[in-house]
């Protein structure tokens, strides 16, 4: 996998968890934040990090913008320093940019100015708690719209021992099984076919509707 370029504005808890994870997944990373002491803390852990105010244009000029594959604007909760800082990264020519919003409105603005995605991280991490809670086999869940998302679940006791085409998940309720996960083989198979048996111990990763995801207890 080719090294890739990111920059990280904003070191709170969302920006530095995306930035030292970026860094030891092999790749570079600049992080600039306004606050010293945040960038003192993180400086170990990227490629380099700088105390600069990413509001200000002189500032993300000095940055060289386009040269970065992605930028991450982890600012969250000084919404109009978020704005302002977003409108200059979309001018300044910024080939991918990933946001952090603190409201809907916030969410729809970023959005307006042509942030190529939106995160709301706590609304996230709050909705995949709550859905834990009410179905356990659940490990993780992605909504991908309002209508559908895709979800990991521990293989329910009455799937183990039958094949994909046993269940027949997409004829009964439109759900595709799009990978099996086996931990105790440590491997993934992506795309399974109908002959696959599913095994005790499985993770199944599906993608669906939402509401024939809450008929088998999925979400």
């Amino acid at each position: 996998m080719a090294r890739k370029q990111f920059l990280v504005i904003g070191a709170g808890r969302f920006g530095s968890a995306v930035a030292t994870a970026l860094s030891k997944l092999g790749h570079d990373v600049m992080v600039v934040d306004n606050d010293e002491t945040l960038v003192q803390e993180i400086s170990s852990e990227v490629t380099d990090a700088v105390t600069a105010n990413a509001a200000s244009e002189s500032a993300l000029k000095a940055l060289d913008i386009p040269g970065y594959d992605a930028v991450i604007l982890a600012i969250g909760y000084e919404i109009q320093a978020s704005i302002m800082t977003a409108l200059l990264l979309v001018e300044m020519g910024a080939k991918y940019t990933v946001a952090k919003a603190q409201t809907e409105l916030h969410g729809k603005v970023l959005e307006k100015i042509g942030i190529n995605r939106v995160v709301f991280p706590e609304r996230d991490m709050g909705l995949k708690v709550a859905h834990s809670l009410v179905a356990p086999t659940i490990i993780d869940m992605i909504e991908l719209s309002d209508e559908y998302s895709v979800v990991e679940v521990s293989a329910p006791d009455d799937m183990v021992g039958k094949t994909l085409k046993e269940i027949d998940l997409r004829a009964r309720f439109g759900i595709s099984v799009i990978a099996l996960r086996r931990d105790s083989e440590g491997n993934t198979h992506i795309s399974p076919v109908a002959e696959d048996v599913i095994k005790a111990g499985d993770i199944i990763v599906a993608v669906g509707d939402n509401k024939a995801l809450k008929k088998l207890e999925w979400i």
